[in-house]
């Protein structure tokens, strides 16, 4: 696994700690929701939750024994407001919550039960905590990048492929993230002489239909914004959609 995986989920287990701590005294079993996608047998999610597993252990915390995971996985929107809503009515100690897709429905579902986020881009301007000093409310985490990062990848592009004129963004527009890297790449697209092309992550079919239009013009590039359901789609399409646009 990669080390900042696993030490982006060691840390989770580390900041749950403090609340849990007393079930050592009582020896009461303690609950932990955990709401990611968009499944439990993905190679996106399966490493970064085994290393979950493994800090909590290394903390003294043993599925089954002292502590239950309660886990949903979400493959859309849909999925993600219905799971949300099942964590919250179990009242869990905490909730480790993947993504924005996660915690958004998280935080309209429960002010109540602990959120520990991992992965979302820019929480307080998603509005999911008041500030990265002080989060307030129930929830708090870690981030792996701003928005304005997102306009980096574009540079990054032209460097590798200067004859790029076009590019195509794959994100999820049902979450804030997704919304938001689109923004920021689009706002440098007209500096870098660089076209760009929203491709939604609906569905894996509506991605390869898109990409393989898209590959039939010269000149292009493909972005896959931070999006774990959009990560997942391609992960599951990265050797089609690869052979798609180098054919063309």
């Amino acid at each position: 696994m990669r080390r900042r995986e696993f030490f982006a989920f060691v840390s989770v287990a580390a900041a749950a700690w403090p609340h849990f701590a007393r079930a050592q005294q009582d020896e009461r079993v303690r609950r932990i929701g955990v709401l990611s996608g968009p499944a439990a047998d993905d190679p996106e999610t399966k490493t970064p939750m085994a290393a979950f597993l493994q800090g909590l252990q290394q903390l003294g915390w043993t599925d089954g024994r002292n502590v239950q995971i309660v886990d949903r996985w979400a493959a859309g929107a849909d999925d993600s407001r219905k799971y949300a809503t099942e964590l919250a009515a179990l009242a869990p100690d905490v909730i480790l919550a993947t993504g924005s897709a996660a915690v958004g429905p998280l935080l309209q579902a429960t002010r109540a039960v602990p959120i520990v986020f991992v992965y979302v881009a820019d929480p307080v301007g998603a509005g999911f905590v008041e500030s990265l000093a002080r989060p307030g409310g129930n929830a708090t985490g870690f981030t792996p990048f701003e928005y304005s990062m997102s306009g980096k990848w574009l540079e990054l592009l032209k460097q590798i492929a200067p004859g790029v004129t076009r590019a195509a963004i794959i994100r999820d527009p049902a979450t804030s993230t997704g919304l938001g890297q689109f923004a920021a790449i689009q706002a440098v697209a007209p500096s870098l002489g660089v076209e760009i092309t929203a491709v939604n992550v609906h569905d894996a079919g509506e991605i390869e239909r898109a990409v393989t239009a898209f590959a039939r013009s010269s000149n292009g590039g493909l972005i896959v914004t931070g999006s774990a359901l959009a990560a997942s789609r391609i992960s599951r399409l990265r050797s089609r959609l690869a052979s798609t646009c180098l054919h063309r």
